[in-house]
């Protein structure tokens, strides 16, 4: 491993350390900030559970009336919205594993209140696989209602189906926190924040947070907003959002009762669909042991029907484009011949990206882990030209040539 310091034309620096097989990701990393707009970042990768790449650079809160610029250090955090849902997915992947709970296990004999409305023969299995009938809720959530446990799965058991359970896909953009997280609360007894940090964050020494301690606050570097110039409203998802008020895609964008996500309120919430804070080492730790056979989290056995394709559609009911998922993870998804959105990862890899462009998987046929995590968002759907060219060049440092399949091989 190589200590890397390194000034950028503008001043702005890059640290951290980098094996010498993967000099390719601390290219594209720098050609982000020079070419690509990036304003701070990190990214971290594990191979065979060892640190291969740790970097870090940028701003971390751009200059304002309020002080001077603030540059990206080791140990900021930074929201990455949904990767957080992997984390819950895990915990619950993890009482699975445990013998607690079965994926076919029905949702209303956990949570009598939720086998209502059509919901009655919603799965355990279905929450997970974005084919519960609850995508959003239809009626506007009250303000500050997503930093409210009780309200919000009060308002998830009450809402009617949206399809007949287990028969659509449609990615539950919001409600996950709730759908899988209520889960993991009934059936472990502990809040979902507090399972995941006494059985994944804290026995792997992440600082990965659901529910963010106030002493912690000075390391959030605020998300900047994606510039509008960049973004593709001529697509399908985009269309439904700014034109069809009640659709799926128009909830999932406009009916979050107002949050601000850059708010202490929001971070010291329990959201566990959108909230989790961390940096780029904290989500490639987390996947490293699923990368290596599920180490002290889950069985390998586990490891690899976490990883499996459990629904895929030509059109996602909310996204409103092709995309494929395992249990709470997506896995490698092409859509670049449509001009949509896309993930592409190894075929046997799962992870989730954040809304702005955050990403984390694991591969357990390349023992490879990797997370990116950065302020300034993008525009898209998944992981955008930033997250994907530092995933295309951890590939080619593995000595894979192509990824023409849909995924890398």
């Amino acid at each position: 491993m190589s200590a890397i310091s390194l000034e950028l034309a503008d001043g702005r620096t890059i640290s951290g350390t980098c094996d010498a097989q993967f000099t390719g990701v601390l290219a594209e990393f720098r050609r982000n900030f020079d070419e690509r707009k990036e304003v701070g970042a990190s990214v971290a990768i594990t191979l065979g559970g060892r640190t291969v790449v740790d970097l870090w650079g940028g701003t971390a809160e751009p200059e304002s009336g309020e002080g001077a610029a603030k540059s990206w250090g080791r140990d900021t955090v930074s929201i990455v919205y949904s990767c957080t849902k992997a984390a819950t997915a895990l915990c619950l992947h993890m009482l699975v594993d445990q013998g607690k709970v079965s994926y076919d296990t029905l949702v209303g004999d956990i949570w009598p209140e939720f086998a209502s409305g059509g919901k009655e023969a919603t799965t355990v299995g279905m929450m997970l696989a974005h084919t519960s009938p609850v995508p959003h809720v239809a009626e506007p959530i009250r303000k500050g209602g997503l930093a409210d446990w009780d309200y919000m799965t009060a308002r998830v058991a009450a809402e009617p189906a949206h399809w007949e359970p287990g028969t659509r896909q449609g990615y539950h953009g919001v409600t996950y926190a709730w759908t899988v997280g209520q889960l993991v609360r009934l059936i472990s007894g502990k809040p979902m924040g507090q399972y995941f940090q006494e059985n994944v964050a804290g026995p792997l020494g992440l600082d990965f947070h659901i529910g963010l301690p106030e002493s912690e606050e000075p390391r959030v570097a605020p998300m900047i907003p994606a510039d509008p110039s960049e973004v593709n409203f001529g697509s399908a998802f985009f269309r439904a959002a700014t034109t069809q008020p009640g659709s799926l895609p128009n909830l999932f964008l406009t009916n979050l009762g107002g949050a601000d996500f850059n708010s202490r309120e929001i971070h010291a919430a329990e959201i566990g669909s959108a909230n989790g804070i961390t940096n780029a080492r904290g989500l490639a730790g987390m996947y490293a042991p699923l990368a290596n056979g599920g180490g002290a989290l889950v069985s390998e056995n586990r490891v690899h029907r976490m990883g499996r394709v459990s629904a895929a559609t030509h059109s996602d009911a909310v996204l409103c484009q092709p995309m494929r998922f395992a249990m709470g993870f997506m896995v490698s998804t092409d859509n670049r011949s449509t001009g949509g959105d896309s993930l592409i990862l190894g075929e046997s890899a799962f992870g989730h990206v954040g809304m702005g462009g955050s990403v984390g998987f694991a591969d357990p046929v390349q023992g490879l882990s990797m997370g990116y995590t950065m302020n300034r968002m993008g525009a898209g759907i998944l992981v955008g030209p930033r997250g994907q060219s530092l995933i295309d060049a951890a590939y080619r440092a593995l000595g894979l040539t192509s990824d023409a399949s849909g995924a890398w091989r």
